[in-house]
């Protein structure tokens, strides 16, 4: 299943989100991970410096998505503005016409 205006798609499925209990908000293209770190979490006690693995590929991946919506957001504001330039180009007229000696 591909989201739309994303180059990633889904993997994990609703129905496995809701059963390993992933909150709302982290329901996005990289739950797939995020669902074997979290098992690894609580098996590990929660301990820093184990499942560094699973978090430094489920952070990558939010990272990845991040910088993909910053460059859409940003040719966005590109476009918008080369329409403002042209909007008002094309809105100036001259109100003292320029002669040919001008």
């Amino acid at each position: 299943m591909a989201v739309e205006g994303s180059s990633k798609k889904m993997i994990a499925t609703q129905a496995e989100m809701v059963e390993n209990k992933v909150p709302i908000p982290y329901r996005d293209q990289c739950a797939h991970l995020l669902i074997p770190l979290n098992k690894c979490r609580q098996a590990e006690f929660y301990l820093p410096w184990k499942c560094e693995i699973e978090r430094h590929s489920y952070e990558k991946c939010e990272y990845e998505l991040v910088m993909e919506r910053m460059l859409q957001m940003q040719k966005i504001r590109e476009e918008e503005a080369k329409l403002k330039q042209a909007g008002k180009q094309g809105a100036s007229v001259p109100l003292i016409p320029k002669t040919a000696n001008a």
